[in-house]
């Protein structure tokens, strides 16, 4: 009886391992349906973002071999190429890009803010499914973090104005540093060491291993019916921001291919640039949003703005990066 049920139980993980990216497509739409038909419903699913996001993150690094970050975490090369390029060459990109809105400055704010933030989360998730080196990306995610708390209220004072320094705030950095990296990589290297040493700790391994798919379909529904109706109701003032997250994507995949290849990094290494280059720190930057003035209401829904337009670019990028960026191919051993 137990071994049926864990044959079916594989045969639904890999069905579902195998649709992904469909499925990652059907969950963006049921949650704009979700989130239009019963507005009510979104600050419940607001509140799951976080728990949800952590879920996927402890299961993502549950299926690292920490060991590997360790061993990352030496990688020069890749450090300084994630590094230099998401604070010296992405910066340059978002203040370029937000002068289309420049007319407006809640819009302009919204921009730079996530803009100039890199990922630190989903974007670990992405990688690994494109391919990329979701361990090396991993070892650079608290460097990430550190460096944009830094770093992020000198270039809004150059891009936007020494006025937008009196609300930010690094509170909502620091939160998600511990709840989105810190609790769930300890809680992932504790049941590592227990998988070494009972088959609990295994099984628990396999069964979020299993089930990484299924919480990104949740994770990307109730990000998405959190706040579609929020946008909706301003589609006409964000409408402008769409074309230029959209070029941000494509641009920034673009540098991050040229920049690992530049830095002479093998395949996955390039494709975590990539990826590192084109996702922002959305759902972090968002409490910042949120906490401004009234009069810049517009700005926390231009972050989410971001937030829709990078889920369905990740979607197709996890299918379009690997042809891009092909594997190298080996040389035919003489006969």
């Amino acid at each position: 009886m137990t071994v049926t049920i864990r044959s079916r139980a594989a045969r639904v993980v890999v069905w579902w391992d195998e649709r992904q990216v469909s499925l990652y497509l059907v969950a963006i739409a049921a949650g704009a349906v979700l989130g239009l038909s019963a507005p009510g419903a979104a600050p419940t699913l607001e509140h799951a973002i976080n728990p949800v996001l952590a879920l996927l993150l402890f299961a993502t690094f549950l299926s690292v071999p920490l060991i590997e970050v360790g061993r990352a975490l030496g990688d020069v090369r890749f450090l300084g190429t994630v590094l230099a390029g998401n604070f010296v060459v992405v910066p340059l990109l978002a203040f370029g890009l937000s002068r289309v809105v420049a007319d407006d400055r809640a819009l302009v704010l919204g921009v730079l803010l996530v803009l100039l933030a890199p990922c630190i989360d989903y974007v670990i998730v992405f990688t690994g499914l494109a391919g990329g080196a979701r361990a090396r990306l991993l070892a650079a995610a608290p460097l990430l973090m550190l460096a944009q708390v830094l770093l992020l209220p000198f270039y809004l004072w150059v891009f936007a104005g020494r006025e937008v320094l009196d609300v930010v705030d690094v509170g909502p950095f620091v939160e998600a540093l511990l709840l989105l990296i810190v609790a769930p990589l300890s809680g992932a290297a504790l049941v590592q060491a227990l998988g070494r040493r009972s088959s609990a700790g295994s099984a628990a391994e396999d069964v979020m291993a299993g089930a990484m798919v299924p919480l990104m379909v949740a994770t990307l529904t109730v990000v998405i019916g959190s706040q579609v109706a929020a946008v909706g109701s301003r589609a006409l003032d964000l409408a402008r921001l769409v074309p230029v997250y959209a070029v941000f994507v494509a641009v920034a995949v673009a540098l991050g291919m040229l920049a690992g290849r530049a830095a002479r990094l093998d395949v996955a290494g390039t494709r975590a640039v990539a990826f590192s280059f084109a996702t922002r720190n959305s759902l972090v930057v968002l409490p910042l949003a949120l906490a401004l003035p009234a009069e810049l209401d517009l700005v926390p829904l231009a972050v989410v703005t971001q937030t829709m337009v990078e889920l369905v670019a990740m979607v197709v990028l996890v299918r379009l990066v690997p042809r891009l960026v092909p594997p190298e191919r080996q040389p035919i051993p003489p006969v």
